[in-house]
């Protein structure tokens, strides 16, 4: 038997109002991409503060959205998505007008933060709010629209670059989260399905600690082993360890471990992750080739984008009708698959002198496999828990694309960084003496630096270098792109194959969910009659 489908007042309003609050939060996480060479060159940024503007933003947010989905739950989701609206502004003017490169990383930590305050507000109103087919509905337009808005922000970030500065891509969404808290100002409840146990906080700040210095840690790597390293890798594991202990002990842990066992939830927590994060990953790898290595202006290397926004935007509410007739099993499987055959025509055809068709191409084969997985990872991730801890379904599927956002993007420039940098340090080992001589240190760490840095030095010497060394620094960029969505592809065939061993098949999924849906009834009475007693 379906489950009962249901609808708030406002359905319409309300669900625009929550797909704004998460298009404003994707849109920072990709809209700053395009700019990256702009800001590289005007804030003299390497390769790996380049990473860490777009890294930062994901990892506030990836950092925080499991504890302020947990204080959400507790104090308000509607509150906690007014606060991420307003912080929004102020941290996107200090982005907008930094001095430096490193005022630039710290204002995208706090416009991650913001984001880690609305995200999960989001997801967890729709999930309260909506019941049965229509919340299956309602979640599908949030992934799409939600999720399709990370690709789109390549695109408007790019068309604003062809008139303003690199800086008015973070103003772009401030209007946006102005009309976000006058629309759920009027039209959100105050309060849905919130309980009154008492957060976690302990549990959180673990949470944050652990995953926060996970990914500055991985962003170290290009430089090789030092005592930072070593202190950020032990911080996080010993925070991430103290974490799951605690969460066999807290008497309300923000991850609850035996819901959290359940093969819906944990395999589709984990095939989402590598799904989104591999989605972020191909967007902040490809805006940077096909503008240093394509010859893109940033307009244009934006609108080759536009095919995985407008492929994921329009699959992801067909998803749910597979997800209804086939199961998430195998819409998952489908995804994924359609996903690696993305990467892999990235690998093979994404070279110098690359034609614009394959760049398309693979733009919308990606879009489109991340499309098909959006909708059954994120109904699954909430369908397998009772409303009551729709904070930590929500918070769950906010990681899987935040968290997995951030690690791939982290990983996938720091192996960017790292097969550059080697390949340029062996071809400076391999040089004459004399033209070995002729090139300062200086000029030899800017090229081993960024792809910018090559550009400079190149500008400086006479005609033939120039070109060999412009030639040079297309090929190490290539090589590490290349080895990059290698890496994506791997972690992508390893998600098809678990999905398809360990995810439930159809009729078993919907009788766990139904199940689900039957407590959460049983909860919301019982809160009812004990306020009725009062």
């Amino acid at each position: 038997m379906e489950s009962r489908s249901s609808t708030p007042p406002h359905a319409a309003i309300a669900l625009f109002t929550l797909i704004l609050g998460a298009f404003v939060a994707n849109i920072n996480l990709s809209i700053a991409n395009v700019a990256l060479p702009d800001i590289g060159r005007d804030l003299d940024a390497s390769t790996i503060q380049q990473t860490m503007v777009a890294s930062m933003f994901t990892m506030g947010l990836a950092s925080s959205v499991l504890y302020l989905g947990a204080i959400g739950d507790r104090y308000g989701r509607r509150k906690l998505l007014l606060f991420g609206a307003v912080l929004t502004i102020p941290a996107g003017v200090a982005s907008a007008y930094a001095p430096n490169i490193e005022f630039l990383i710290l204002a995208r930590y706090v416009a991650g933060l913001a984001a880690g305050l609305m995200f999960p507000t989001t997801l967890s109103l729709v999930s309260a709010l909506w019941r049965g087919a229509a919340q299956t509905r309602a979640i599908a337009l949030w992934s799409g629209i939600g999720g399709g808005a990370a690709a789109l922000g390549g695109v408007i970030g790019g068309a604003m670059l062809e008139v303003f500065w690199w800086g008015s891509v973070f103003l772009f969404a401030l209007p946006l989260a102005v009309v976000v808290i006058v629309l759920a100002l009027k039209v959100l409840p105050a309060h849905a399905g919130e309980e009154d146990s008492p957060v976690d906080n302990i549990g959180g700040v673990l949470s944050v600690i652990g995953v926060a210095c996970l990914i500055m840690g991985i962003q170290t790597l290009p430089n090789g082993f030092s005592a930072t390293m070593g202190v950020l890798f032990a911080v996080a594991a010993i925070s991430i360890a103290l974490f799951f202990w605690r969460q066999t002990r807290a008497p309300r842990p923000l991850v609850d471990l035996q819901a959290a066992s359940a093969p819906s939830f944990w395999v589709a927590a984990v095939a989402g992750t590598i799904t989104f994060g591999s989605l972020m990953g191909a967007l902040f790898l490809g805006s940077q080739f096909t503008q240093n290595v394509l010859g893109y202006d940033a307009l244009k290397a934006a609108l080759v984008t536009l095919p995985m926004s407008l492929a994921l935007m329009v699959v992801s509410p067909l998803a749910g009708k597979m997800v209804a007739s086939k199961g998430s099993r195998f819409t998952l499987a489908i995804g994924l698959i359609v996903v690696a055959i993305g990467f892999v025509v990235m690998v093979v055809t994404w070279r110098s002198g690359a034609g614009i068709g394959v760049v398309l191409l693979a733009y919308a084969i990606v879009g489109g496999g991340v499309g098909i997985c959006a909708t059954p990872a994120a109904h699954a991730l909430m369908a397998s828990l009772p409303v009551s801890r729709a904070g930590m379904g929500s918070a769950f599927t906010d990681l899987t694309r935040d968290f997995g956002g951030a690690i791939m993007q982290a990983v996938m420039g720091t192996v960017l960084a790292i097969v550059y940098a080697n390949y340029f340090t062996k071809a400076f080992a391999s040089l004459p003496p004399q033209e070995a001589a002729n090139l300062s240190d200086e000029a030899a760490q800017q090229i081993v630096g960024s792809y910018q840095g090559a550009e400079a030095v190149a500008a400086s010497y006479p005609q033939a270098p120039a070109a060999q060394l412009t030639a040079a620094a297309d090929k190490a960029f290539t090589e590490g792109k290349s080895v990059a969505y290698v890496l994506a592809l791997v972690l992508t065939l390893f998600a098809l194959g678990l999905v398809w061993w360990k995810y439930p098949r159809k009729d078993d999924e919907r009788a766990f969910f139904r199940k689900m849906e039957e407590q959460s009834r049983a909860e919301e009475a019982a809160a009812a009659n004990a306020a009725g007693a009062q």
